[in-house]
């Protein structure tokens, strides 16, 4: 079933683009009445059946919050602002981050070829990885299949009756690939896979000795003090201040699904983080501040999507609007909880939201 409470929100977001994002106003005077539009876009998600939703727009140094609805049933407290919450693919953002670090740095290079550092990784049902660049990883033009459409996986992940699985992602990667016959050559295609960034994050590993989980913290997490994230790589529970995750098992039964397991996405969405944490990654990777110029240009390099005026850069998707400006934006989405952010082209302003039901349902990102 397709979730109509999320595909209304996904428009709000879109209506505070243009409020926020291409506002010509001063910052004191866009944050209020941006900040109002995604007010009474929460109370309509909340009136179509959302537990809770959380926002934040941001413009210069003028920050305000928006809450509705509660962040745990349990206890009717309210959605918090400053809880955490899954971000799901916005994780994505953050390995992209890491690997045109490690570019810049003489390390890799985005042209190598997932091959020069895994050899053995990509090498059944057709698929090379001697053809694939991590570029196309990051880009999502590999023509690698998502495990995710893997109905093993989709029964595991979406029962969440095994949060503790084990899923290693060669584990993942080989079951992507046993899916289908390539059906486009590398480069040619744009098509949104999770096992790109698997992947991805299977690469850092390969090229630094540490799993990506290690690299994002000593490199992104500790640098901008982003004290309310985190990432798990085994742990299936939040802890501290969080919104509970919930999803609608039945159009009517609104289950708990906090505790998930991590393993099933990680490097491609394993992330926990909360609104003024998104706020400060993201305002520093498009603001230029995690990258050096070449790196920069090449996260904002583009490819078509199919979408109108939608392309995909490293991590990051863009979108040009009619008033000519342009959005950074991604979205995350995983059991019991999507969320979005987006940003103008230098991170002067942002809004971000989060809410706490999410039931694998609405076509998304990721």
């Amino acid at each position: 079933m397709k979730s109509i409470k999320s595909a209304r929100l996904t428009a709000v977001g879109a209506v505070l683009t243009l409020a926020v994002l291409a506002g010509a106003g001063p910052a004191s005077a866009d944050v209020p009445s941006a900040a109002s539009a995604l007010q009474a876009g929460a109370q309509k998600g909340i009136a179509d059946g959302y537990p809770g939703i959380v926002g934040l727009v941001r413009s210069g140094d003028s920050t305000q919050y928006i809450s509705d609805g509660t962040g745990d049933r349990s206890t009717n407290a309210p959605a918090d602002p400053k809880a955490q919450f899954r971000i799901g693919s916005n994780t994505k953002a953050f390995i992209a981050t890491v690997l045109l670090q490690l570019e810049a740095e003489g390390k890799l290079s985005l042209d190598d070829t997932v091959a020069k550092w895994l050899p053995n990784a990509v090498n059944a049902n057709g698929y090379t990885g001697t053809t694939i660049t991590i570029r196309e990883l990051l880009n999502h033009t590999s023509g690698l299949p998502d495990y995710e459409h893997n109905l093993v996986f989709t029964a595991s992940y979406g029962s969440n009756l095994e949060p503790n699985r084990v899923w290693a992602p060669q584990t993942l990667v080989d079951m992507a690939l046993a899916q289908q016959q390539p059906t486009s050559a590398p480069g040619q295609t744009w098509a949104y896979s999770n096992t790109n960034f698997v992947l991805a994050g299977m690469v850092i590993q390969a090229v630094t000795g540490n799993d990506a989980a290690t690299e994002v913290q000593n490199r992104i997490i500790t640098p901008l003090g982003l004290t309310n994230t985190s990432f798990p790589t085994l742990d299936p529970t939040l802890h501290g201040n969080y919104l509970r995750g919930y999803e609608y098992w039945t159009s009517l039964v609104l289950r708990d699904v906090t505790v998930s397991n991590v393993q099933a996405f990680g490097t491609a969405g394993a992330m926990v983080s909360t609104l003024d944490d998104l706020a400060t990654f993201t305002r520093a990777l498009i603001g230029g501040k995690l990258l050096p110029p070449a790196q920069e240009a090449e996260l904002k390099t583009t490819v078509p999507t199919g979408i109108p005026n939608v392309g995909y850069g490293l991590g990051i998707m863009q979108q040009k609007l009619p008033c000519g400006q342009t959005v950074w934006f991604h979205n995350g989405a995983v059991l019991g909880y999507f969320s979005q952010w987006l940003s103008n082209d230098d991170g002067s302003k942002q809004v971000i939201e989060a809410n706490d039901e999410y039931h694998l349902t609405l076509n998304t990102q990721g």
